[in-house]
């Protein structure tokens, strides 16, 4: 099962794991914090590329009632939870849908890994659990005690109820801290979307904190090779020290690129590929955000074999070329 499948990373996932010979029950709430349409279109590109291995159902797992009668008579062995009310900024306006979304949410399918003796559940944390950690890169040894945002303490609260449900359970339970995802597909309220968008209507983009921001971009690609592979090797429950610091079947692991990119850089890249100048509106710091994020990755690398190989070079053109197909622009 995959939540969050009609989401970025959701879909591309649910998309990978049919490709390689699973069945996939993706649900999905379907909610409206960005165009409802784009989700839809995923769900769409998804059943299109697997149509035999490929179930989907529009459910709201925070809602135990709801989702319990979705998944009566459902047989699945495994679970990646990526569903999430994501985004830094909009926590700010509405914090109780993240409360609803990661907090609820989140014990529920941990309810569901348990109550079905899942194999393992891969789910979503965040590089945000970071906060202001100015020691470069985070490692996920670092602590995490201190989020900048409501958005960061959910995710880092999910961290902390997974760890008590694989010490009473023994649930296996791998966390993922994405760092900053892009690609085909990808979200409306992130940066390249908003860049690309702007530059090729002719609108200026605000670039927050005067300019000075650097982001691990990581693309889809990478990242979907990332959870796959993680998937298919839960922690051990052999009182080993896992990475993260548990002893219990729980291990933690930064997702990144390993390389962390000025965001004016990024920009330039977007401005080749648009074949347009951008006009630049610079602004100061957003409350909730940090001014740099970058990936230590050895864990996950040691233990899982990941490694990314798209470089922002690559991936950036990639983007553009499918948002301006998917928009006809």
């Amino acid at each position: 099962m995959v939540t969050g499948a009609a989401g970025f990373i959701g879909a591309a996932v649910a998309e990978r794991l049919c490709a390689r010979g699973d069945e996939v029950l993706g649900i999905d709430n379907l909610n409206d914090y960005y165009q409802v349409s784009l989700k839809h279109d995923r769900v769409a590109h998804v059943r299109e590329a697997a149509p035999d291995a490929f179930a989907f159902k529009q459910v709201d797992f925070s809602d135990w009632d709801a989702l319990s009668a979705a998944l009566d008579g459902e047989d699945f062995d495994s679970i990646v939870h990526l569903g999430a009310q994501a985004g830094v900024r909009y926590s700010l306006e509405n914090p109780r849908a993240y409360v609803e979304a990661n907090l609820m949410g989140h014990v529920n399918m941990l309810e569901v890994a348990r109550h079905r003796d899942s194999a393992h559940m891969v789910y979503a944390s965040s590089s945000s659990v970071y906060g202001g950690n100015d020691k470069l890169p985070f490692s996920v040894e670092d602590r995490t005690d201190h989020p900048v945002s409501l958005y960061a303490a959910t995710k880092k609260a999910d961290e902390l109820m997974s760890e008590t449900y694989a010490h009473l359970y023994r649930t296996p339970l791998t966390g993922l801290r994405f760092f900053t995802v892009y690609g085909p597909w990808g979200r409306p309220d992130m940066a390249l979307w908003l860049f690309t968008d702007a530059i090729l209507s002719g609108r200026p983009i605000k670039v927050f904190n005067e300019g000075e921001m650097w982001r691990d971009f990581t693309f889809i690609d990478d990242i979907v090779s990332g959870v796959v592979a993680c998937l298919d090797k839960p922690p051990a429950d052999d009182g080993a020290e896992k990475a993260g610091g548990s002893v219990k079947p729980h291990a933690l692991y930064n997702i990144g690129n390993h390389r962390s990119e000025k965001l004016t850089r990024v920009i330039e890249l977007i401005e080749q590929a648009c074949g347009k100048k951008a006009e630049v509106q610079l602004m100061p710091m957003q409350p909730g955000d940090v001014e740099k994020t970058y990936a230590d990755i050895d864990a996950i690398q040691r233990d899982i074999g990941y490694q990314p190989t798209t470089s922002i070079e690559q991936g950036i053109p990639q983007f553009v070329e499918w948002y301006r197909a998917y928009h006809k622009v």
